[in-house]
């Protein structure tokens, strides 16, 4: 894997003084793509969207030919081959596969409904974690996002925050998005939810020193306030 640093972070009143890494976990909908980015340009730091290598990864397995929920073998051998490279800048985050840029078709609707199969794969985590990890070891300040951060990909980190709504606020949202039925989506992000919370390998949970932080009724200002204030270092 390639990774491109963003900006150097600087020293100014109320950024980390030092190396800071921030997890920040929860379901689908619930802010942490926007808040994360946000954080991180705040902290001037990096950003790292590790749902965005597991989408990247099933557009691989798509592109392949290879069915995400029947051959769990075939499905690590084309993630282990490919080359995946992550651009980690809060302005304009950027992946790539092969040479090809995926930021687009990693969130189409075949992608969505198959990434969950190909995130269960226990090969297939253990070689994208392999591979945050070392973007996370050579950065000196980012914000990590995801559904196993705090837990597993960096249980170290400085602040670790688990972002929570209700499931009707992220339905709407994400209706915003991508204008379609939220009841429609309320089903697809309960399906997601299950699906994420119940697989063997690194479920979707709740670290036990994670500050839970409910969205449904604040502001993405407010979000980003309350986690920059949260940081004592």
């Amino acid at each position: 894997m390639t990774q491109h640093d963003a900006a150097p972070g600087s020293s100014q009143p109320g950024h980390p003084a030092r190396r800071c890494v921030i997890a920040i976990d929860g379901p689908s909908g619930s802010g942490k793509s926007t808040v994360s980015r946000r954080v991180a340009k705040a902290i001037s730091g990096q950003y790292l969207d590790t749902g965005a290598m597991y989408r990247a990864a099933t557009w691989a397995v798509l592109r392949d030919g290879i069915d995400p929920t029947g051959d769990p073998a075939a499905v690590a051998a084309v993630v282990s081959g490919i080359e995946l490279t992550i651009v980690a800048d809060p302005d304009q985050p950027t992946v790539t596969v092969d040479g090809i840029s995926v930021d687009g078709p990693i969130r189409g609707p075949e992608v969505t409904s198959a990434v969950s199969a190909v995130s269960a794969v226990v090969a297939v985590r253990k070689t994208l974690v392999a591979q945050q990890r070392a973007i996370i070891v050579a950065a000196e300040r980012i914000v990590v996002e995801g559904r196993d951060i705090a837990r597993v990909v960096a249980p170290d980190a400085d602040l670790k925050v688990y972002l929570t709504a209700s499931a009707a606020e992220r339905a709407r949202r994400r209706s915003v998005e991508i204008s379609v039925d939220p009841g429609a989506i309320e089903a697809d992000l309960a399906r997601r939810d299950r699906l994420d919370s119940t697989r063997a390998a690194d479920p979707l949970r709740q670290a036990e020193d994670a500050v839970v932080l409910d969205t449904t009724d604040l502001g993405i200002d407010e979000v980003v306030a309350r986690l920059v204030g949260m940081l004592h270092v």
